[in-house]
């Protein structure tokens, strides 16, 4: 058996529940967003940092009967509204079996109302790998609400495969992406990843031209990154891994926004790609900072301020249950300046951009000493060419997006 994460010893302070948090559901905004973290993979890839335990599948029904007694728990916040958006994530959703997957969708249905997404409004999106989609879970799946996938690619090389630890094979992925065409899924978004070591501008090109080929309604392009936590980054720590030149890297990413956009697919977030009706709605909740419930797991929500992390270890997360709510890391309540840095970090990683305006007028309401020093920071990286004022609202330029983490910090300099 697979055992992660202890729970606390006797005699420590039991962590908080939502209910020792949050203001009660009946005065806050509806919630209109649901992240699940499933966390069972086949294998731990070791560059990933998401918290993730090899499925020896003996632990499956009870997971999923714990995380059903969650939903229950927190769906009050939801209020009387209908949900629009839910993702389920991980950890790969795609092992879980397809007999525990309809206990989860039939719970849903019954905690939360999902009429915007049955109705076409909203979206219901699971993470799958390749090579754990089958006819059986996709018929499961769209039969129970699920109308987006996002499908883990990564690369079509096999040798940069292998360099990431990914076990699939890439014409699994265009198998993946036919069975869900043939169960009715109009809306599939594919992962790839770029600047792995060994990987030339041609090998990327040509995953690009692949993902073009497909037809799929979106598109993520993330470059490789070395979380401190993970293998790789411990591995990169110790010189036994060189990582790709960041000319390469600056390469990648205009590569891929010239033959994304050419294919119909526009850049609308830093890594982000998409037909036009087809953006991750549940990711733009993210980066907008609207509000979020979240179940599993290490699940990260974000409700009337309060931002918090549910108990990451799977062993923990059985054993911690009250009235079906479990136990919180990581907890951080209501700070407006900490709002004002999320805003601006996560924001200006969109196209769109942020309010120029409303973000001076939370300055203000915080300190009007901070007015100042963020007009002269944004006034800076537009005399430099990388962030333009328009319509009221400040964009990052594509070089801008190239330098997205150095104009944040700028920004969070003064306000913090």
């Amino acid at each position: 058996m697979t055992h992660d994460t202890a729970l606390p010893v006797m005699g420590q302070r039991a962590d908080p529940v939502l209910d020792d948090l949050l203001p009660a559901p009946a005065s806050v905004p509806p919630v209109r967003s649901l992240y699940i973290h499933i966390p069972f993979c086949t294998h731990k890839c070791h560059y990933c940092d998401f918290y993730s335990i090899v499925d020896q599948h003996d632990r499956q029904a009870a997971f999923v009967a714990r995380l059903i007694r969650e939903l229950r728990a927190i769906a009050p916040w939801a209020g009387a509204q209908p949900l629009e958006t839910v993702f389920v994530g991980g950890g790969t959703p795609s092992l879980l079996e397809p007999g525990l997957w309809r206990d989860l969708l039939r719970a849903l249905d019954d905690c939360f109302d999902l009429s915007r997404i049955r109705g076409g409004f909203g979206e219901f999106t699971v993470e799958c790998n390749p090579e754990s989609v089958t006819p059986e879970l996709l018929g499961v799946l769209r039969g129970g609400g699920v109308d987006r996938l996002s499908l883990g690619a990564q690369s079509f090389e096999p040798a940069l495969l292998q360099v990431l630890e990914r076990r699939h094979d890439p014409d699994r992925v265009l198998e993946a992406i036919d069975l869900a065409r043939r169960a009715e899924f109009e809306r599939l978004s594919l992962d790839l990843i770029s600047a792995i070591p060994g990987q030339s501008m041609d090998q990327f090109e040509h995953d690009l031209e692949i993902v073009v080929r497909t037809g799929v309604e979106h598109a993520s392009c993330y470059m490789l990154t070395y979380e401190p936590n993970t293998p790789l980054g411990v591995r990169l720590r110790r010189g036994q891994v060189q990582p790709a030149p960041e000319s390469l890297q600056i390469q990648t990413w205009r590569l891929a926004g010239r033959k994304l956009d050419r294919a119909g697919l526009a850049r609308y977030e830093i890594s982000n790609h998409a037909r036009p009706g087809c953006r991750s709605q549940h990711n733009l909740a993210y980066w907008r900072g609207e509000q979020w419930l979240a179940a599993g797991p290490s699940a990260s929500g974000h409700v009337a301020g309060h931002r918090w992390k549910n108990v990451p270890g799977l062993d923990a997360y059985l054993t911690h249950d009250r009235c079906g709510l479990g136990a919180i890391r990581d907890h951080e309540p209501p700070d407006p300046r900490r709002r004002l840095c999320e805003v601006l970090m996560m924001g200006l990683r969109l196209v769109e951009g942020v309010d120029a305006r409303g973000v001076l007028n939370d300055a203000d309401r915080i300190d009007p000493g901070l007015v100042a020093p963020v007009r002269a920071v944004a006034d800076r990286w537009i005399d430099d060419g990388r962030l333009v004022e328009s319509d009221g609202r400040w964009r990052l330029t594509e070089g801008g997006m190239l330098v997205a983490d150095a104009v944040a910090r700028d920004f969070l300099g003064v306000l913090c």
